[in-house]
């Protein structure tokens, strides 16, 4: 079955005669692959979890949910976040640019050991999100190979014609006459049947059969042979509660993260029991958010950096607090202890666009002023993150609250993907104590 690549917010209807695919905003699949992803968009609902949405009787609507979906028909979607828009005969070069990005974002996000210099070349932004997880599965494979996999003392039971180990004295005196000459032994086996090594080889046996790179299948047959006295995990969820970490399995670190992308099939809820294949899939706005987290606390020396605080709420009952105020980002300057609010909005603003209010919601506006209010007392501005748009959106926008003796600003910035450490040093630049690392 053929791989599709579909942009966020983009369209999947059911093939018929004559269509033609229009990638990656409108894809066709086959009927099984359509009615799968029916059956999820579904079983998502009523969970409260929203990746599709019925839009006609043969076609369902994106949301905000990247990553790669794989049906039972063999069918795999490939969805990738929707930076900016599609103009000419650009496409394949916005699809290389968000497969990039998406695997930046997915780097920061899972802490995953991935570095762009280490790559082998700009052709593996052409590859698929799943092809590029398993072939950076198997060069991790490859290095802890190179260096040695870890060995382990395992317990064995056997009944064996000669003595080793203990003799499991109960066992042997109930046995019959006619087999004193077998013993029932205990005794320990040093070999590589170890939980992470189950999880690698049952990940390993995951990628010869999906992959449809022959790169990545040749080096994973390899693999394959150099590791076939390793078992395969019986039970993924306890071999990964009995990983083990230290200094002697620093290289297993390595490849931990990956063989969970492969094994974990990352789903927006627990489909247990159902198929999956090898379906990830992630929130754009907790992917951005964790993104512009992580170039603030590299880049923001001089300042405190906190995610997700909750220390003020908006109501009492009885005394109690309620409702808590949680910001994206808090930050703290370290010797002024001047205090800012950061948030990030997964959504694409119009500078130009006045009558429709540059396209910002009031309740984001509501937010942002609730946080002005109880975390600054309107002394500091707040700034809301957006993502950085070519002509569209590529200048601050300025608003001021209006509380009387007060100037508190909440500016919405729009937020260079590309270069994240020019864009903080433009953001903070009106702050004289902002120090933003070189």
């Amino acid at each position: 079955m053929p791989d599709f690549t579909v942009r966020e917010y983009g369209f999947i209807g059911v093939e018929y005669a004559g269509c033609v695919q229009d990638e990656p905003n409108h894809i066709y699949v086959s009927l099984s692959a359509f009615d799968h992803l029916c059956e999820l968009s579904e079983s998502y609902s009523k969970q409260g979890v929203k990746v599709f949405e019925l839009a006609g009787r043969k076609k369902l609507k994106l949301d905000q949910y990247v990553g790669v979906i794989e049906t039972p028909c063999g069918t795999r979607i490939e969805i990738l976040p929707k930076h900016v828009d599609i103009q000419g005969d650009d496409k394949h070069l916005i699809v290389q640019q968000e497969r990039q990005l998406l695997q930046k974002m997915l780097s920061v996000s899972l802490h995953l050991p991935y570095r762009e210099a280490e790559a082998a070349s700009l052709n593996r932004f052409k590859q698929p999100l799943h092809e590029w997880i398993m072939s950076q599965f198997l060069a991790a494979f490859e290095t802890l190979l190179q260096r040695g996999l870890r060995f382990d003392y395992n317990r064995v039971q056997e009944e064996q014609k000669y003595l080793r180990g203990q003799l499991q004295h109960v066992k042997y005196m109930r046995q019959p006459t006619s087999k004193k000459h077998i013993f029932p032994i205990e005794h320990d086996v040093y070999e590589l049947n170890r939980p992470e090594n189950r999880l690698i080889k049952t990940a390993l046996e995951i990628v010869c059969k999906k992959t449809k790179s022959s790169a990545n299948w040749r080096l994973a047959q390899e693999l394959r042979l150099m590791t076939g006295e390793i078992p395969k995990s019986l039970n993924t969820v306890q071999d990964f509660k009995l990983w083990q970490s230290g200094r002697l399995l620093a290289l297993y670190g390595q490849i931990k993260p990956w063989t969970e992308l492969i094994l974990g099939q990352f789903m927006p809820v627990s489909t247990q029991g159902d198929w999956r294949g090898m379906s990830l899939l992630f929130p754009m706005e907790r992917l951005f958010e964790h993104y512009i987290a992580y170039h603030v606390r590299r880049e923001l020396k001089d300042w405190h950096v906190k995610t997700q605080v909750s220390s003020q709420h908006i109501c009492l009952y009885s005394h109690q607090p309620m409702f808590k105020l949680r910001p994206d980002i808090y930050i703290e300057h370290k010797e002024t202890q001047q205090k800012i609010v950061l948030d990030t909005k997964w959504k694409l603003l119009d500078q130009h666009n006045h009558k429709g209010r540059f396209g910002l919601k009031d309740s984001d506006i509501q937010q942002m002023f609730a946080y002005s209010y109880f975390y600054l007392q309107h002394q500091s501005d707040v700034i809301l993150i957006y993502p950085y748009q070519v002509q569209k959106f590529d200048q601050d926008l300025c608003f001021h609250f209006k509380v009387e003796g007060q100037k508190a600003r909440l500016r919405a910035v729009p937020f260079n993907l590309d270069d994240p450490a020019k864009t903080l040093n433009a953001m903070f630049k009106d702050y004289s104590i902002a120090s933003v690392s070189e």
